[in-house]
C-alpha cells in the first residue's frame, strides 16, 4: 500500500515537472520586437442588396383542455390555415413505440369555400349602380317533409 502511495507521487510530481517545460517552451526569450500597428481598412461601397425582415402577419390560436393541456393549435399564416394537435398514444403504448410518438403531422385546411360571399358581391354592385330600389329575390321554399 504504501509502496503504492510513493509511486503515484512520483509520477505525479514528473508529471508536474514535464508540464511547467512545455510551458517555458512557449514563452518568448527575451526582448521581442512589439507586433506591427494595425491599419484602417477600407469601408467600400454599401451592398446593392438590402435584407427586410419578413412580415410577420401568422395568427397563432391554442385551444386547451381544462386541465391546462393544448389539444389544439390554429396556425393561420398568409392564406392558409392549418393544424396542429397532439398526439395521444393508445392505452398499451410505451415509449419508442411507433404508436406513442408525441408528434403529428399538420393538418392543412383545403377547398374552403363560401358561398354567401358571391350574394353579398352581387348586392353591393347593385347598390353602387343604382339598382338598391329593387328589392333582392327570395329564397327558395324548402321543400316540406313527409
Amino acid at each position: 500500500m504504501r509502496t503504492f502511495l510513493v509511486r503515484s507521487l512520483m509520477v505525479a510530481c514528473v508529471a508536474a515537472f514535464a508540464m511547467s517545460l512545455t510551458a517555458r517552451a512557449q514563452q518568448p526569450v527575451g526582448n521581442t520586437p512589439p507586433p506591427p500597428a494595425l491599419q484602417p481598412l477600407d469601408e467600400g461601397e454599401e451592398p446593392a442588396v438590402t435584407i427586410r425582415q419578413p412580415d410577420r402577419q401568422g395568427k397563432t390560436t391554442e385551444k386547451r383542455a381544462p386541465g391546462g393541456k393544448v389539444t389544439e393549435i390554429k396556425v393561420t399564416s398568409g392564406g392558409s390555415t392549418y393544424y396542429l394537435k397532439p398526439n395521444d398514444s393508445s392505452g398499451s403504448a410505451l415509449p419508442g413505440d411507433g404508436q406513442a410518438s408525441s408528434m403529428r403531422a399538420a393538418q392543412w385546411e383545403v377547398l374552403e369555400f363560401d358561398f354567401s360571399r358571391p350574394q353579398e358581391a352581387k348586392e353591393v354592385e347593385a347598390a353602387q349602380s343604382g339598382q338598391a330600389d329593387l328589392a333582392p329575390v327570395p329564397p327558395s321554399p324548402t321543400p316540406a317533409r313527409k
